[in-house]
């Protein structure tokens, strides 16, 4: 434990690198941050990772997420969808470019106040070991323990928890990276129908490989090696016939076509396998009726006791029973024999005068 609180002691210790002018901001503009709304603009943004500087992560990246709109971001892993969000977070600072909201740089923004306007929802979300109403803080009593990391609950509960603490605060900007990823048909269809409702009327950046969850997006920007390849509608970029678009969403309904015959070979081949099971069940249950009847036929029932009936179903083990129980006696008598024989030798040894 303490090797690994040495970096979290190192990492508190560490001087807040917070900008002069976010100090001003706070003092003199603290109202106004706290209704922060407008386009989101990315502007030649260049980034590099301090751990990898010889691989850049976006190169010269433009985009625009339009105020109370849904704009998604779409491409293969490693092009740079997320790192766009952790920036705009202000988890690091962009290597170039500007990243601005409503034409006023981010970085002229308090980081806690500018969080506090943004909502997040990702892939795998964040649970505390606590109960729900801990969570995401409502007014009302939702008390159920969700275990360490949220192992009590399944991907659509803990991912719907997830939206809950997102909503609960009314964020003017909302970031979704991959929120219906991990989750089956119909959990995905739940948490989506949510999802459209709360985008509403709220400026939305979505990531998402799923490409059936953002067709209804304003803007969708389509990202390889952290540059902008294609923007538009889903529309306008399915009718760019060869394009990027285009063909990972025809590859992702190939995948779903082949999945859903799987789906249905192997719901068929449970059908089969519960109708053969049903079938010897039945024959087993009338092949019992028949020898019971035969048996009530020839002879008369005679009502005996519990005992007696299962000592003449076990007839042929009537040796080994008795030589069972001989054995158990002996073993039982043991110890009270060798107590007797203790005390015997005692009194012989010393007797009472």
């Amino acid at each position: 434990a303490r090797g690994a609180a040495a970096s979290v002691f190192r990492l508190i210790d560490e001087e807040n690198n917070v900008d002069v002018n976010e100090t001003e901001v706070w003092k003199e503009d603290t109202e106004s941050i706290y209704n922060i709304n407008g386009d989101i603009e990315f502007d030649n943004v260049n980034f590099i990772y301090p751990s990898r500087k010889d691989a850049p992560v976006l190169r010269n990246l433009s985009l625009i997420a339009r105020a109370d709109q849904t704009t998604a971001l779409v491409g293969s892993s490693g092009c740079g969808k997320s790192t766009c969000l952790s920036l705009f977070l202000r988890y690091y600072e962009s290597s170039s470019g500007q990243i601005t909201i409503d034409g006023r740089l981010i970085t002229d923004y308090n980081v806690q106040q500018l969080r506090q306007n943004i909502g997040v929802v990702s892939q795998k979300p964040i649970l505390f070991d606590i109960s729900i109403y801990e969570n995401i803080r409502l007014d009302k009593k939702y008390e159920t323990i969700v275990g360490e990391r949220g192992i009590q609950l399944s991907g659509g509960e803990k991912q719907r928890i997830a939206l809950s603490h997102a909503f609960v605060k009314q964020p003017t900007f909302l970031l979704l990276d991959e929120a219906t990823s991990a989750l089956d048909n119909i959990s995905e269809k739940i948490v989506q129908e949510a999802l459209d409702r709360a985008c509403k009327d709220r400026t939305t950046i979505v990531i998402a490989h799923r490409l059936t969850t953002i067709q209804n997006a304003h803007q969708i920007y389509v990202l390889d090696n952290g540059s902008v390849i294609e923007q538009g509608t889903h529309g306008t970029l399915m009718a760019k016939e060869g394009g990027k678009y285009q063909s990972m969403v025809k590859c992702q309904q190939m995948g779903r076509t082949d999945d859903d015959k799987i789906d249905i070979m192997s719901m068929q081949k449970r059908t089969e396998d519960d109708e053969k099971s049903i079938i010897e069940r039945t024959r087993f249950l009338s092949d019992c009726q028949t020898v019971d009847a035969n048996k009530q036929s020839s002879k008369p029932f005679k009502q005996r006791f519990v005992s007696l009936r299962l000592l003449s179903m076990n007839s042929r083990k009537w040796i080994t029973i008795l030589i069972g129980c001989i054995a158990c006696l002996l073993n039982g008598a043991a110890q009270p024999m060798f107590a007797l024989l203790l005390a015997k030798i005692v009194d012989v040894s010393d007797p009472l005068v």
